[in-house]
């Protein structure tokens, strides 16, 4: 396996200088760069514009801008943020922990509700329980992440009044200690429920599928029919071989907890990675842009990475060559 995972480590570095290359392609084509997005409207002249493009190599072809990010990417400098006047690694240092922290509980919630939810479907197959859940699946699948969080902020937060409507922490007011951690959960309520009512059900119909391939296997039924406890032919035996396919689901979520969700946390003001590089494509912060989609890139390569080992773990006849 360490051999293995060298192979793919180093196989990795070939593949993110080309995903490099095309990603600083595209950013490029796009009109306009930062000092357009923040002078543009300015009254300054296009002599000073043209000196401050200069002055940030702008002005410099393509492949001149690219080698020059690729050399300092290669030292640690992934850029300026202009949006914030700091180094792009202190601005997705600073964003992305918000992000993470929101992803990972609506991830863990995602899991505990959606597997024991979707075993009992695959069990009670086209019972009165397994119809509601895949309705309740498939709306949550149906609906627009920015249609859900503005009606959970009509129903908690507009009329019921019960949890905040936006923000991490509440303004204006100095807490610390458990204080300000209970303030920051109670923040967290409507923008982890809008995640995992959004995920629940594709993870739900998932386990449902795999449990279903499993408890029709010859094996199962000769559990059944040695006379052993349905709970622990389905607990036991089943879900644990169900549970291969599904790690690669779980491998695939890696990316997820750190990249942030766009819409939600912009909706719900939410400080994380996912609003900052939004507002970026505004703002034309191409640097940050740039950071951003190349760790997205890291990590889903890690991630596929990560999925392969598991499957070796969670099956000993798996060798990974």
């Amino acid at each position: 396996m360490k051999q293995y995972t060298i192979r793919r480590l180093l196989i990795m570095i070939p593949i993110l200088l080309g995903v490099s290359i095309i990603v600083f392609l595209l950013i490029s084509s796009i009109p306009g760069d930062a000092i357009d997005a923040m002078l543009g409207q300015s009254k300054s002249s296009p002599q000073r514009l043209a000196e401050i493009k200069a002055l940030y190599g702008f002005d410099q072809p393509v492949w001149k801008r690219y080698l020059a990010w690729l050399g300092n990417a290669l030292h640690g400098n992934f850029g300026f943020s202009f949006q914030y006047n700091q180094p792009v690694s202190e601005v997705i240092h600073a964003f992305i922990w918000n992000s993470f922290l929101l992803a990972m509980i609506s991830f863990v919630v995602e899991l505990a509700i959606a597997i024991p939810v979707g075993v009992l479907s695959a069990t009670k197959v086209h019972s009165v329980f397994d119809v509601i859940f895949t309705v309740v699946a498939f709306a949550g699948i149906s609906l627009p992440s920015f249609f859900l969080a503005l009606l959970l902020q009509k129903i908690f937060a507009v009329d019921l009044g019960w949890l905040p409507l936006e923000g991490m922490q509440s303004v204006g007011v100095a807490m610390n200690g458990w204080q300000s951690f209970g303030d920051v959960a109670l923040h967290m309520i409507l923008p982890v429920v809008s995640l995992t009512m959004m995920s629940m059900g594709g993870t739900m119909r998932y386990v449902r599928t795999s449990m279903l391939e499993v408890i029709h296997q010859d094996y199962i039924r000769t559990a059944k029919s040695k006379g052993l406890p349905e709970r622990v032919i389905i607990y036991k035996h089943a879900l644990k071989n169900a549970s291969i396919p599904i790690v690669t689901f779980v491998g695939g979520a890696l990316p997820g907890l750190f990249s942030g969700a766009m819409i939600t946390e912009t909706m719900f003001n939410w400080p994380g990675i996912g609003k900052i590089f939004l507002n970026s494509i505004s703002k034309r912060d191409y640097m940050f842009m740039m950071g951003y989609v190349m760790l997205l890139a890291v990590l889903t390569m890690l991630g596929n990475l990560l999925s392969d080992i598991l499957y070796s773990v969670a099956d000993p006849r798996i060798r990974l060559k």
